[in-house]
């Protein structure tokens, strides 16, 4: 028999003939989520030849020395097999003399770290950990769209605070005024995806001031912190009076090591919060990246000049691409990190971001995303588009030649 609408699962017939038990297959709390929109878009870029500008990954390898070492580590037998469930410990210990060296933040390499495949799964064994249904969530709209789902996941509901172009400043007042006895966590983003904003010392005093008032848990997301611009700086919440022991701080080596694919990424926290966390993390991949973990643990002791070249290098490329999408038409909402542009496209007389970006392939050759999809009131950014510029300057140069079409 032919099916309409989504496939149903059934269970004993009702006295009236219908399924007691009949319902949509997809758990419902992940209704509407569906397919992520950068598998969507790449997949476009790959039918089309067009140039992918909206994924986030870069499109050269990383450090030559850093990827020898994971040959090295595979030849001499390290890692493949399944490595110590809280990562191992040449790893861990590069994760929290990395924290001191950076920021001045302790972290006990056996007790307070754990490593996890990629920050994906960080945030979601940390929201699978500290979250019950009923329980409220604060994060920045727009989010990373794995915030949704692994909100989602563990029952919990979201309540965005929206920050507004062109600053994409956070109105404090506002976040105070969203918390309530059912907050249990704020979800921080910074420097943030996909608007470039960074949280300056005074807003994260502020709200970590705010956290304390309300006893509240503190994830935040930190895996561009290597990638600040034009005299911002990244520091972490966790630094502020009070919020050590409330605070999950997670981060990557994807995005600083240009190897995303390696999937290496960890959670800093107290010891109790550390141990929630790894008891969810278990049970979802274990183990992962064995030979990998060895290579970080190098990369992470890097002297200071790659970590300053790498941001100078992507602080250029910001500038190639920003000029060249500005040269375009786009308005352009200028990030102070991360490695992706917000724009808008108005100037065209096109307010549907999502609408646009569909059709931007065919029309130009260039793939981008559109910010409404990581909004829950998509009118907030409808008009916005994101482009990354992790990529080769010739690649950059001919995609803006290509987006100068639309001037015409």
């Amino acid at each position: 028999m032919r099916q309409d609408g989504p496939l149903r699962i059934h269970g004993a017939p009702s006295e009236d003939g219908g399924d007691v038990n009949a319902r949509p297959l997809l758990n419902r709390r992940l209704d509407g989520l569906g397919t992520t929109i950068f598998a969507e878009m790449s997949a476009l870029a790959t039918s089309t030849g067009a140039i992918n500008l909206g994924q986030g990954f870069p499109d050269t390898d990383g450090p030559e020395e850093i990827r020898e070492a994971a040959v090295r580590a595979l030849r001499e037998g390290k890692g493949n097999q399944y490595p110590p469930g809280p990562g191992i410990p040449e790893l861990r210990a590069a994760i929290s003399i990395h924290q001191q060296r950076f920021y001045d933040l302790s972290f006990d390499p056996d007790t307070e770290v754990l490593v996890t495949a990629g920050a994906t799964e960080a945030i979601a064994a940390t929201m699978l950990a500290l979250l019950e249904p009923g329980d409220e969530v604060i994060a920045f709209e727009p989010f990373y769209d794995s915030y949704a789902a692994c909100i989602a996941m563990a029952g919990a509901q979201r309540v965005p605070l929206t920050l507004r172009a062109p600053s994409f400043r956070p109105d404090l007042d506002e976040l105070r005024s969203k918390i309530t006895p059912r907050t249990r966590l704020l979800l921080l983003n910074t420097p943030h995806n996909p608007t470039g904003m960074v949280l300056t010392p005074e807003e994260q005093r502020a709200i970590a001031a705010l956290a304390v008032e309300h006893d509240l848990l503190v994830v935040t997301d930190e895996v561009y912190e290597h990638l600040v611009f034009d005299g911002a700086a990244h520091v972490p919440i966790a630094t502020f009076p009070g919020m050590r022991e409330r605070t999950v701080s997670i981060s990557s080596a994807g995005k600083t090591f240009a190897f995303t694919g390696w999937k290496v990424g960890w959670a800093m926290a107290d010891a109790a919060l550390i141990a929630a966390v790894r008891t969810a993390k278990q049970y979802l991949t274990y183990v992962s990246a064995g030979p990998f973990q060895y290579a970080i643990a190098e990369a992470l002791r890097l002297p200071d000049t790659y970590f300053d070249s790498f941001r100078a290098d992507l602080r250029r490329k910001r500038d190639l691409l920003g000029n060249g999408v500005r040269a375009a038409g786009f308005e352009v909402y200028q990030p102070q990190g991360t490695y992706f542009i917000t724009t808008d496209i108005t100037p065209f007389g096109e307010k549907d971001a999502y609408a646009f970006c569909r059709t931007l392939p065919e029309r130009c050759g260039v793939v981008a995303i559109p910010n409404s999809v990581f909004y829950d009131d998509p009118d907030a950014g409808r008009s916005q588009v994101r482009f990354t510029f992790c990529k080769r300057d010739d690649v950059l140069d001919e995609a803006t030649n290509r987006l100068r079409r639309l001037a015409s």
